[in-house]
This record gives structure tokens, C-alpha cells and sequence, in this order.
């Protein structure tokens, strides 16, 4: 297949231009004929990608956008519309100027005999690995209705679920950056007027006082020096956290974490369940489901572990006792796997262990929140206590000095 640039007019008389993806330049204007359009000229496009706008590896799609495309594409296909028309009609629909270029070179793509998992993977910035490798399955069984329904409700409850996740964040969030906001002003304005007051009245300053002063000071002149340190500390750790032994210890310290690293566990828990179910049901091997799904884990512990398994079962072994062998898979994985595998039904008792583990982490997010808003009350306290009694006490001084 190559792509050619086009330039044509349509019956109407209007100008238009864009890429075809064709065997040869004849196949091409045959094409461009079938869609009733004038061609003007047409030339092979050197460029990888048939010409595509380099903005569409620039910009990002957001996952809302593939969402609602899997959702309508899904509903297209059922009604019997074929998958250009479907397309094209989606490309006229989105308001995502991006993404309606990536649908347009799709549509492309495959009215010039291309499929449609070919088409989706030369954006794999904006689909995912597991989603083209369910549509190939999808279109290779015939049963590319189905498996787009199902994906589009798996990731219609991913998407919820990670709505519920972050928004119970926010809160949090907006509390620290707020006292870090009201820690600035105090220190940078409030604090060094109190300090020339101070100064002019020759007072002797108690030790909570002079540690606000000189914490203040420190604000005051070397806010760059604070700013510097902060971008190099954040720079330096990206870079140590892309090499194997700081991405192990980093993933490893996170898992430990009081009740973060319970819940970020039980996240990758979910996704990793309610997706090897969803690529099971739609017909892919195993094997073949759990090298796909190793490259999207976001820990490295779970990606070695996963990979252990895959050596394991293709050794013979059962998915259950594989299972049981590591530590990051708690033991209802293992024992549900042994049922799945007894009764022939892995794909549900999957889908059956995603939704405990969601369940599990809801909880986990509620009791978080509800841990953490005590918590940065009782920090905020003491710290304006701190600031307070620093503040109070030379006043109280001076004025029992006066009496």
C-alpha cells in the first residue's frame, strides 16, 4: 500500500484536498471516482503516514474522544452501516480537529483495502495495543460488532471508574495547595513587616519566633535558589525513575505505601482482570492475551510477574498455581483462576473478580479521603499555631514590659 496526495473537486464544484491509500496511482483515482470527486492531481506522498498532518502526533486525543468514537462506531456497525460510511460520518461529527483527522485517513485506509486494526495502529498514541489487537481479533472472527460493543462498555466503566478515583482527590488537593498559597503570602509579606517591627522596638525575640524569622528570610531572598532546587529534584528523578533500578525501587516503595499503595494495587488489579476477561471472550489465546497485557501494566512489579506467568503457563503449567507464586497477586487471584480454570468459564470469574476489586477500591478511596481531611486539618493547625504563638509572644512581652 502507498499513499497519495490528492487535490479534486466535487460535483458541486467545491475545492478539496487530502491523502488516499491505494496499491497503485490508478487504484487511487478509481477510488477518489467512486466517491464522485474530480480529481485535479495526484501524487505519491513521500511522507510516512500518507502526508497526515504532523499535528496529529503532536496533539493529543483525549480518552474521552476514543470512548465516545468505540461507543458510536459500535452502534454503526450493529445497524449494518459499512465501516467507511460509519467514518466518515464519525469525522463530520467530532469536534476534536485531531482526531477528526486520524478518522479521516482511517476511512482512507480502508476503502483502499486496508483493515481497520491496520489503520488504528498507526496511531498508537491514541489507541492502546489491547484495543487494535481486540478489533484484529474482532474482524479476523467475523465478530467486530460484538467485540466494539464490549470494549465500549469496558471502557465506558473505566472511564467512571477513574472519574470516581480522581474526583475524590480533588478535594485534598485544592486543601494542600491552598495552605501552600497562605504559607507563601505569610512568609514573603506578612512576616518580614512583623520582623521590622520587632527590629525597631529592640525587643528580645523568643526561639519560635527567631526560626519563623529566619524561615521567612529564606523565603524572602532565596525563592529562586527553592524554585531552582525543586525543578532539579523533579528533572533528576524523571530521569532516575527511567532506569531499571530506580523504576523497581520507585513502583516497589509506592506498593508499600499506607493506604496509597493499597490502592493503587487494587487500580492495576482492576484494569489487569477486567481486561484479560474482555480479551478472552473475544476469542484471544491466553498466552497471547497476557503479552499483551504486560506492556500496559504500570508497575514493574506486576510487568515481571506477568511475564513470569506467561513463561509458566507455556511451560505447561496452570494459570492458578502461577498465579499463586507471586506476592502482588493477593490469593483470591489465584483461587479464582484454579475455578475459572475447572469450570471452563475464565473469562466471567475475571469479570467477576474485576468488579470485587473495583468494589474494594471504592472503598479504599472513600476511607482515604476520609482519613486524609483530619489529618491536613490537624497539619494546618499546628502549623498556624506555630505562626501564631511566633507572633503573639514578643507582643505579650512588650505589653507586660509596659505594665
Amino acid at each position: 500500500m502507498a499513499f497519495y496526495q490528492y487535490k479534486a473537486r466535487t460535483i458541486e464544484g467545491k475545492a478539496v484536498s487530502g491523502t488516499v491509500e491505494a496499491p497503485t496511482q490508478q487504484i487511487a483515482s478509481q477510488l477518489l471516482h467512486k466517491k464522485q470527486l474530480i480529481v485535479l492531481s495526484l501524487r505519491k506522498s513521500s511522507g510516512v503516514g500518507g502526508g497526515l498532518s504532523n499535528v496529529v502526533t503532536l496533539k493529543k486525543v483525549k480518552f474521552s474522544d476514543v470512548v465516545n468514537f468505540t461507543r458510536q462506531l459500535s452502534t454503526m456497525v450493529t445497524a449494518g452501516l459499512s465501516l467507511p460510511d460509519a467514518l466518515e460520518i464519525l469525522r463530520t461529527q467530532t469536534k476534536n480537529p485531531v482526531f477528526a483527522e486520524v478518522l479521516g485517513d482511517l476511512e482512507q485506509h480502508i476503502v483502499g483495502g486496508g483493515n481497520l486494526a491496520d489503520g488504528l495502529s498507526k496511531y498508537s498514541q491514541h489507541f492502546f495495543p489491547i484495543y487494535i489487537a481486540l478489533v484484529r481479533a474482532g474482524e479476523s472472527s467475523g465478530t467486530l460488532d460484538t467485540v466494539l460493543s464490549r470494549l465500549a462498555e469496558t471502557m465506558e466503566t473505566q472511564q467512571e471508574f477513574r472519574s470516581k478515583v480522581s474526583g475524590a482527590m480533588v478535594y485534598p488537593i485544592i486543601i494542600l495547595v491552598g495552605m501552600a498559597a497562605v504559607i507563601m503570602i505569610m512568609m514573603t509579606v506578612v512576616v518580614p513587616k512583623l520582623t521590622s517591627l520587632y527590629t525597631d522596638m529592640n525587643l528580645t525575640l523568643p526561639g519560635t519566633t527567631r526560626l519563623l524569622i529566619a524561615i521567612s528570610n529564606f523565603f524572602v531572598h532565596f525563592w529562586w535558589l527553592m524554585i531552582a532546587a525543586a525543578a532539579g529534584g523533579v528533572f533528576a528523578f524523571k530521569k532516575w525513575y527511567k532506569t531499571p533500578p530506580g523504576e523497581y525501587t520507585v513502583d516497589s516503595l509506592i506498593l508499600r505505601l499506607p493506604l496509597f499503595g493499597e490502592l493503587q494495587k487494587k487500580i492495576i488489579l482492576v484494569e489487569f482482570t477486567r481486561t484479560l476477561a474482555m480479551l478472552i471472550t473475544a476469542g484471544i489465546h491466553i498466552l497471547d492475551g497476557l503479552r499483551v497485557l504486560q506492556g500496559s501494566l504500570g508497575n514493574v512489579l506486576f510487568r515481571n510477574a506477568v511475564s513470569d506467568i506467561t513463561k509458566k503457563v507455556e511451560k505447561g503449567f496452570s494459570l492458578g498455581e502461577s498465579f499463586s507464586q507471586h506476592e502482588v497477586f493477593p490469593p483470591i487471584v489465584s483461587q479464582m483462576m484454579k475455578v475459572g480454570e475447572e469450570t471452563g468459564k475464565l473469562d466471567e470469574t475475571l469479570t467477576k473478580l474485576s468488579v470485587y476489586f473495583q468494589n474494594e477500591s471504592e472503598h479504599l478511596v472513600r476511607g482515604l479521603t476520609t482519613a486524609m481531611e483530619p489529618m491536613i486539618m490537624v497539619f494546618l493547625g499546628l502549623g498556624v499555631g506555630f505562626i501564631v504563638i511566633s507572633v503573639i509572644t514578643p507582643i505579650y512581652s512588650l505589653t507586660s514590659a509596659i505594665k
